[in-house]
């Protein structure tokens, strides 16, 4: 477990971390990238981000260009932050990594190309070591999960099944993560990001028509509410659930859809994308500790789904509007 820092522990890294958000694509810039002539001239905007010039817009270049500038982030930050603080947000790029590998096996495919960089495992590493069968160097929630997805797959065929397996150990580091940090906020925020995926997919089951079997093998522990509630509420009154809490406008809109044929989930997405950067931008009032390098981190997320949105619609000739309606709650 990771010695518990002071806030003074921080005061160089914050200050860091206040000029690099001026870097940050802000709402005007998006306004301006939404507006501009074309995508090319939408992604020049990117310049003042610190992003580097495309020579062609297309949507495998812009996915380059974002993995590329996140990995560079957490090496660059790496040495000047608590481990386990930096691991709450690399350890979504692994999983994501463990989901790749163990379909491509089961395929007889080589899926290395879809590998992304970022993660506490280097990439070419981690694919050398799955295909040898040796994760030793890998945390053993992480190396189970694998074993348990791979045997799961290879025995039923079914991808999801692995998904739920590969999902819940993803789950589970966070919060032994945020715990690891010694961060009451990084705390809140994994219990937040947990609360909203379980919301999530408590909405998605009930439009599929899915009951509380199907659900409990989604939920995941480590919210504040209990998964066991969650699947014994019917969609259409989760709202009561999340009464009051930060996902409260996210339920509504959420318990509307719970129906099959419920429309589009776009504003609900949105609404639970919202509810995590409401929370993470409380740091913005805080001079210094991990809450501030905790928010840039997100914030640099955050951005990279908002330059996804900006760029895949111009490219696709969407209009600005509908472009707009897409979009989560900037960060500044």
């Amino acid at each position: 477990m990771s010695k518990k820092k002071k806030e003074t522990d921080f005061l160089s890294i914050s200050a860091r971390v206040r000029v690099l958000e001026t870097r940050l694509l802000t709402a005007e810039r998006m306004e301006r990238m939404i507006e501009a002539r074309d995508a090319a001239e939408a992604a020049k905007v990117l310049g003042e981000c610190g992003y580097p010039d495309l020579a062609e817009v297309t949507p495998s270049a812009v996915e380059d260009m974002l993995a590329e500038a996140q990995g560079s982030l957490f090496e660059d930050l790496a040495k000047a932050i608590d481990p386990a603080l930096m691991d709450v947000f690399r350890c979504k790029y692994d999983y994501h990594n463990a989901k790749v590998l163990v379909k491509a096996q089961a395929l007889g495919l080589d899926q290395d190309r879809l590998l992304l960089r970022g993660g506490r495992y280097d990439r070419e590493k981690l694919a050398e070591d799955f295909r040898r069968e040796d994760l030793r160097t890998c945390a053993p929630v992480f190396q189970e999960a694998i074993a348990h997805a791979r045997e799961l797959l290879g025995s039923s065929g079914d991808p999801q099944q692995a998904d739920f397996v590969l999902d819940r150990a993803y789950y589970a580091e966070l919060t032994a993560l945020a715990g690891a940090s010694g961060s009451k906020f990084m705390q809140g925020y994994v219990a937040l990001a947990i609360d909203s995926a379980n919301l999530r997919a408590a909405v998605r089951s009930a439009r599929l028509g899915k009951g509380p079997d199907f659900l409990r093998q989604v939920l995941v522990e480590g919210g504040s509410v209990s998964p066991a509630d969650i699947a014994m509420t019917p969609g259409t009154d989760l709202a009561r659930l999340f009464h009051g809490s930060a996902l409260s406008a996210a339920a509504e809109a959420g318990s509307a859809l719970a129906v099959p044929n419920g429309g589009a989930l776009t504003e609900f997405e949105r609404l639970c994308d919202d509810a995590l950067m409401a929370y993470i931008a409380k740091a913005r009032m805080i001079p210094f500790g991990e809450q501030p390098v905790a928010a840039y981190l997100y914030a640099r997320e955050a951005e990279a789904t908002a330059i996804r949105i900006i760029l895949t619609g111009r490219m696709a000739g969407i209009d600005g509007t509908t472009i707009r309606q897409r979009l989560r709650r900037s960060y500044c």
